[in-house]
């Protein structure tokens, strides 16, 4: 072992930044990121943070019954509440840290609508929120003298101590092993098990893969959100958001006839939950026959749509539309995840010591479907949680010897073959995407078990396609399982 710490995070979005943060000095923390510290899915959040911070035109519970609505009522209740009863603090503390949010000219947050919610509450910075947030936390991250970071680190097995656990990194070809007596697994989500997705190139679902292999209870991992107003590429795998906020400013959706048509499948329209857009535009899809679809806000001043939108903007311009003048096509994409590591409200995973927050945690929250910008608030408020637990434990029972070191395999084999990951993407792209196809969950599902067996039956070397292609075939294999047996969802 080459060092141990109290506290090992393993991913850099916003809920392992603000969770190192709130650790106190005598704790010794290590922040490892798989890439660059600022390349996360949190970093691409474009809409805002959900929360009520005006009790006169609005309150928790009706933040709380948004949320509830959105999640087709199969939300955490208790979780519910906590996000929505402590996030405000948790927010105004990371502005409080230099995080730069929109302000209004008497110096309160601006506050915008999104779809799912019946009140102006979403407080941003332009159109990229995360971003904001994530490179304010990282400020204030580097200042920490408890706290190492650990970046372009590749972390390849999570094996359990006797009071702990054991992590190996790969870094610079080389392999280092760290011992932790808590660790906190904060690495986002699933995006690249689809062929197309919002999410950054990183986002293969190690975490809920390594908790898996450890034993942890994992989740409602079906439940995938997909957005229903992804910029509609011909190309990019990664596709970039046209966030739920364009809506909330007033866009139209529009078919292939330029027609609208979402009031014709909800009585909200445009500003319906995500879940039910999308699926107005498949089924819309199938009626004329045509992937042609647009948002068009061309009715806003130019100056308005460039000071509220510059990325989306400046995006879009870069792909010939000028959203100013044109319609910008789009299309449902997968986005988000609302399963994950099972955790309870203080983030605590079924094996001891493991803790989860963030998109790769299920706490409940979000329920079959998550209401827009809640999940920001979620990364904030359980990844917090996480860090005030683990302090009370260590305060409590002290620090103990690890034990049980595990005989390290070696990171040298025969290279992988390629084409898993593919073939991956491919299925779940064709099984389970917006509306599901039940007819082939079973064949899906054994093609994928094929592809589980095949990267743990051979010594392959230790590699970034390796430990992704293992997480994102894992990750396929729990979520066709789940459809196959008909987990609720």
């Amino acid at each position: 072992m080459d060092k141990k710490y109290d506290v090992i995070i393993v991913g850099t979005g916003a809920a392992g930044l603000y969770a190192a943060l709130n650790f106190p000095k005598d704790i010794s923390v290590l922040l490892v990121s798989k890439r660059d510290l600022p390349l996360s899915n949190s970093s691409l959040a474009q809409g805002g943070v959900a929360c009520v911070l005006d009790t006169v035109h609005d309150n928790y519970k009706l933040h709380i019954n948004d949320t509830l609505i959105a999640g087709k009522y199969k939300n955490n209740l208790s979780a519910v509440e906590k996000l929505v009863s402590e996030g405000p603090a948790d927010v105004m503390r990371i502005k409080e840290l230099g995080v730069d949010f929109d302000l209004n000219p008497d110096g309160t947050m601006c506050k915008t609508l999104e779809a799912g919610h019946s009140r102006h509450r979403i407080v941003h910075h332009k159109d990229s929120t995360g971003k904001a947030i994530v490179d304010g936390l990282i400020d204030v991250v580097r200042t920490l003298p408890n706290v190492t970071i650990c970046d372009n680190a590749l972390v390849y097995s999570i094996d359990k101590a006797l009071h702990g656990f054991y992590i190996s990194i790969l870094k610079d070809g080389k392999s280092y092993h760290y011992g932790c007596s808590y660790c906190l697994l904060a690495t986002g989500g699933i995006g690249r098990v689809y062929k197309y997705t919002t999410n950054s190139a990183i986002a293969t679902g190690d975490g809920i893969a390594f908790a898996y292999l450890l034993g942890a209870k994992i989740s409602h991992l079906s439940r995938v959100q997909f957005h229903p107003t992804a910029f509609a590429a011909d190309k990019d795998r990664e596709r970039f958001l046209i966030s739920e906020a364009v809506r909330g400013e007033g866009a139209v959706l529009l078919n292939c006839n330029g027609e609208r048509f979402a009031f014709d499948y909800d009585s909200r329209g445009e500003l319906a939950p995500r879940d039910v857009v999308s699926n107005a535009i498949i089924r819309e899809s199938i009626k004329t026959k045509s992937e042609k679809f647009y948002l068009d806000i061309t009715d806003k001043p130019a100056e308005f749509l460039k000071e509220r939108f510059p990325m989306i903007y400046s995006r879009c311009l870069e792909e010939g539309v000028d959203i100013t003048k044109d319609r910008i096509p789009v299309f449902p994409c997968q986005h988000y995840l609302m399963g994950g590591i099972n955790v309870d409200l203080d983030a605590k995973t079924s094996i001891d010591g493991l803790y989860a927050a963030g998109e790769c945690a299920h706490t409940g929250v979000h329920g079959a479907n998550r209401l827009a910008s809640n999940s920001l608030l979620e990364a904030l408020v359980f990844s917090r949680s996480a860090a005030q637990d683990i302090t009370r434990r260590i305060e409590k029972y002290g620090r103990k010897p690890l034990g049980n070191e595990p005989a390290y395999k070696p990171t040298l084999g025969k290279p992988i073959p390629h084409g898993y990951r593919s073939q991956i993407r491919e299925i779940l792209q064709d099984t389970y995407f917006v509306i599901p196809k039940p007819d082939k969950y079973d064949e899906s599902y054994e093609k994928v078990e094929k592809i589980v067996d095949a990267l743990f039956s051979e010594d392959y070397e230790i590699t970034s396609d390796l430990v992704e292609a293992r997480s994102i075939a894992i990750v396929a294999s729990i979520i066709l399982e789940e459809l196959r047996e008909g987990i609720n969802l």
